[in-house]
């Protein structure tokens, strides 16, 4: 089977697991104050739709997409199944959550990542997006472990 990316449930026991996997590589690479990775009831939250790629073999990316205001979405939560990085899914992932922030009526989407080396292979996944580093935005402030990054989405269709 194809893989296909789907509006879930974030507390789904597979789920779980990886989104536990994630807050635990997040949070081990910067402070407690500089760590914004949601949580699962952060992810379940009536502002974030939250998306789930599987294929037949089961769950190999997540990835959810946050409402800041009626225009600006945030991109949460990326995160690839570790035996499936290298293939893709992550593109794939944004590319959905691009597409769905464009259903959304949003006109920008932004997004905070780690600044250390080890977050370099997302930080280049986004630039290759589309995004542009950019100041901090929302609630966010400036600090020495964060990238912030944006992308406008108007007039483009993909």
């Amino acid at each position: 089977m194809e893989p296909t990316v789907a509006l879930e449930d974030p507390r789904r026991e597979d789920v779980v697991a990886l989104l536990t996997r994630h807050l635990a590589f997040a949070r081990s690479q910067s402070p407690p104050e500089d760590a914004h990775a949601l949580d699962v009831d952060g992810l379940a939250g009536p502002d974030v739709d939250f998306f789930a790629l599987r294929d037949d073999q089961g769950l190999l990316a997540v990835g959810a997409l946050r409402r800041l205001d009626d225009g600006h979405g945030e991109v949460k939560s990326m995160h690839t199944a570790e035996g499936h990085r290298g293939e893709g899914l992550g593109r794939r992932m944004l590319e959905h959550l691009l597409d769905h922030a464009r259903a959304q009526g949003f006109t920008r989407v932004s997004l905070e990542t780690g600044s250390m080396e080890i977050f370099a292979p997302a930080r280049a996944l986004y630039r290759r997006a589309g995004f542009a580093e950019c100041e901090p935005f929302g609630d966010y402030r400036a600090s020495a472990w964060s990238s912030y990054f944006t992308r406008s989405l108007r007039g483009q269709d993909s």
